[in-house]
């Protein structure tokens, strides 16, 4: 689902974001991105939504390679994508409904379709009861649960999660966890960043640790909290 092939990331003149990196993620699994911060863990995950380029390398995503990508074809290529950023970017003045809503709108989903995805969206979340609740409202635990059912309006194939447990005490972030597994087993292809060391040796998962832009290691443990 994603490859990276000797990827070089440098801003300016020498400050070197990744390094030489190769990695590949396959089909269903869900994998973890950990590191110090300024790793490189943001730099890589916004290299595979097409947010920057690489300087050199090539990167496939869902077999398309997305450096000789024509410019216009970038948005299918994010319609294959669900992204949940540490600090939500929900809409403040709309309901949690209304956040989902606008993004079935924008994926070209029917008024019929959008309401329906929204109310199963909201149940996999455990927000049902919320739908009608502005996000300034929320916990923090629950805006983040909301971030995450906005991601999965267009059923991407990968969902790339970057700190997604940042601003959360660790029950909630094992919440947010629990929902990421549950996500996975549906058949997504899961990336988190995170600088939670601790996490990532919670879910046990495969992880891959980033150190001054470089690939590091990786480990892989018995999941202990899936299922």
């Amino acid at each position: 689902m994603i490859q990276m092939f000797h990827v070089y990331k440098t801003f300016g003149k020498d400050l070197e974001a990744l390094v030489d990196v190769d990695l590949h993620i396959h089909k269903g699994e869900m994998v973890f991105l950990t590191g110090p911060n300024g790793a490189g863990k943001s730099t890589l995950l916004r290299l595979i939504f097409c947010d920057e380029l690489p300087t050199s390398g090539q990167i496939l995503v869902n077999g398309r390679n997305i450096v000789r990508m024509k410019p216009g074809v970038v948005p299918q290529l994010r319609r294959t994508l669900g992204i949940v950023f540490q600090d939500f970017k929900l809409l403040r003045d709309r309901t949690v409904e209304d956040n989902l809503a606008l993004v079935a709108k924008v994926v070209g989903k029917t008024t019929l379709e959008a309401k329906r995805k929204v109310a199963q969206l909201l149940t996999l979340v455990g927000l049902s009861h919320k739908a009608q609740m502005v996000p300034y409202k929320l916990s923090s635990g629950e805006q983040q649960r909301v971030a995450m059912a906005r991601a999965l309006m267009n059923d991407p194939l990968i969902l790339l999660a970057d700190e997604p447990t940042g601003n959360l005490d660790p029950e909630l972030a094992t919440d947010v966890l629990r929902l990421l597994f549950e996500i996975n087993a549906q058949g997504t292809t899961v990336l988190v960043a995170t600088h939670n060391l601790k996490l990532a040796e919670e879910a046990g998962c495969r992880t891959v640790f980033l150190k001054q832009g470089r690939i590091v290691g990786e480990w892989q443990q018995v999941n202990r909290l899936a299922g």
